[in-house]
């Protein structure tokens, strides 16, 4: 049985390195909870979990608000573990956010994602999300 949860614990939080690591490999694993713990102190930011007693996608996310769209969800990680993508772990998790996001009364799910990531778009494409802005940037 697949079940979701929020990581709360330091465990919890290690647990989901493993899959992490596979989007974000530049984190090492000394570094991961320290990290994880520190957005979460500074901005809010979440991670949750599926899990069948192995871990098998994580999410990164916040809540907060703007000026301009009032509040929201933003997705800051979410990936499957290699050997589960296509098989509906990311599906599920993605949708657990999106309600999430409606218990919190936010009024949009954003994210942003690289240009070269077309797998990606394609599936949030197909969770009926839309391309709404150009996202810029600059190195300091």
């Amino acid at each position: 049985m697949r079940e979701i949860k929020i990581a709360e614990s330091d465990d919890e939080i290690q647990g989901c390195y493993t899959v992490m690591a596979e989007l974000r490999p530049h984190i090492r694993p000394e570094e991961f909870l320290g990290q994880v713990k520190k957005q979460n102190k500074n901005s809010g930011y979440r991670l949750v979990y599926l899990s069948d007693g192995e871990v098998k996608a994580v999410g990164g996310f916040r809540v907060a608000e703007w000026l301009a769209s009032g509040k929201y969800l933003e997705i800051e990680d979410l990936v499957a573990t290699n050997s589960e993508r296509s098989k509906g772990c990311g599906g599920e998790l993605f949708d657990w956010i999106v309600d999430f996001a409606k218990r919190e009364k936010c009024s949009r799910i954003k994210l942003v994602s690289r240009v070269e990531r077309f797998g990606a778009h394609r599936f949030y494409l197909n969770k009926r999300m839309n391309i709404e802005a150009h996202y810029f940037s600059m190195t300091l």
